[in-house]
């Protein structure tokens, strides 16, 4: 096989085991290309075949299409905004594709196009979304491979500290960036439950958390994710009375981060005026108070002992320390204070925890099966967010570049082709998914 150049986009907390991965293949040339270049030359320290390079994706048009043009696949670890601006210079320049990210529907315009080229963009080959819809896909195959049909899916994942590492009042430490978590807390979300389709808004979705054993791991607050019900299309479920897909935090959380968003706090508005404001004058603001445990208490009806309150004193929102953020919206400040408080410490592990609930019908005889992850991260080493959302990524780049993946266009891992290699590989690296019918 003929050297491949593979392409890195971004330097970020998951990216040091698909560095690894693909640097330890032969025949391929990896490059990282970040706005950070130090942070890109750590990750291909003492590596074979790589190189480390400074772009700024977002505003160096000119320098990241001509990494494309001189690589035979991208493979993007950028913020999901940007991975359409990236889809589209492969399809000029006829350059495979990965992701981890969601499939956009500005992404899947792309797709005629992309399969017009002979091109491969695969997306959504993380942890969730990705090894959600591999491990779920191999049950509903092999379910219906038996003549069962999937009467209900429930499915839920969370990347939290490890039980031992749970140690701050937040019950939540950042393995990922902390602006991501947070705008996913604010996305409308909508599933079927028992043949009806059931609607939240982005700022109702922590009222009535389920409680969600996981054994090997604990019990868990679940509360819906995104849009569900794309996903009964995508799994052969649009006759399934049930099609729900949630998160899963720490006990405690949806008491919190329900004030919190309901206040604005995790508002993406840029507002000029908090760069010269203080933790404490921001906080007063949105409180509409000078006392701003009396003000937030009025604003939502709750005691000036609430949970919320304590937990953003916790936080440092009540200190007269400038904020010190340019073109900033709440939500930038509730991150940059989340960043610093809430870092996983020297030692800690994460954790990821994935559950899918199933009712299989066959023939009349109803079974109810569970697949579950639970992955712990390497102290001083890879965290679990980091393995479980870059090495699937990794091994499909890998089979993209081997010819062993030839289906064309947008894609996601929902076929054996694709989701079987990377199940079983990833199962002889320690990244198991455990299957049990219950009683």
């Amino acid at each position: 096989m003929s050297m491949k150049r593979i392409l890195i986009l971004g330097a970020g907390l998951v990216s040091r085991p698909i560095v690894h991965y693909l640097t330890g293949l032969q025949d391929t040339e990896v490059t990282v290309a970040t706005r950070t270049v130090s942070k890109a030359e750590a990750l291909i320290a003492g590596r074979p075949r790589s190189k480390a390079m400074a772009l700024d994706v977002i505003k160096d048009a000119t320098g990241i299409e001509e990494q494309i043009k001189a690589c035979d696949i991208a493979v993007s670890l950028l913020p999901a905004s940007e991975h359409v601006r990236v889809a589209r210079l492969c399809l000029k320049h006829r350059r495979m594709m990965a992701t981890t990210s969601y499939i956009s529907p500005e992404m899947q315009t792309l797709d005629a196009d992309a399969q017009a080229a002979g091109l491969t963009f695969i997306n959504e080959c993380g942890v969730d979304p990705g090894l959600d819809h591999m491990s779920a896909m191999r049950v509903i195959h092999a379910a219906k491979a038996n003549s069962g049909r999937v009467e209900s899916f429930r499915s839920y994942c969370g990347g939290l500290p490890a039980p031992e590492a749970n140690t701050n009042p937040i019950g939540y430490k950042f393995s990922w960036a902390p602006r991501g978590v947070l705008t996913a807390a604010t996305n409308p979300a909508r599933y079927r439950q028992d043949g009806k389709v059931v609607e939240r808004p982005g700022d109702e979705l922590f009222t009535a958390p389920e409680q969600v054993a996981i054994e090997g791991a604990g019990t868990f607050e679940g509360f819906p994710n995104r849009d569900a019900l794309p996903y009964g299309t995508m799994y052969g479920l649009d006759d399934a009375a049930t099609m729900f897909r949630g998160t899963l935090r720490n006990q405690g959380h949806c008491e919190t981060w329900y004030p919190w968003v309901k206040l604005g706090l995790f508002s993406q508005t840029i507002r000029p005026e908090l760069s010269g404001m203080t933790y404490h004058q921001f906080i007063c603001d949105i409180a509409g108070d000078t006392d701003p445990k009396h003000g937030l208490a009025s604003k939502t009806g709750l005691s000036e002992d609430a949970a919320f309150i304590d937990r953003l004193e916790w936080l440092g929102m009540f200190e007269d320390v400038p904020i010190g953020l340019e073109e900033a919206g709440n939500i930038d400040v509730m991150a940059a204070r989340m960043r610093e408080k809430c870092p996983f410490q020297p030692g800690e592990r994460d954790m990821i925890v994935m559950q899918h609930e199933f009712v299989i019908d066959y023939a009349g005889k109803k079974e109810n099966r569970v697949s579950s992850l639970v992955e712990f991260g390497i102290p001083d080493g890879d965290s679990a967010m980091a393995r479980t959302v870059s090495l699937p990524v990794a091994i499909a780049t890998r089979m993209i570049v081997e010819g062993k993946i030839t289906q064309r266009g947008v894609i996601a891992p929902i076929v054996p082709e694709i989701y079987n290699p990377i199940l079983d590989e990833l199962s002889g690296l320690g990244i198991a998914f455990k299957e049990m019918v219950l009683a």
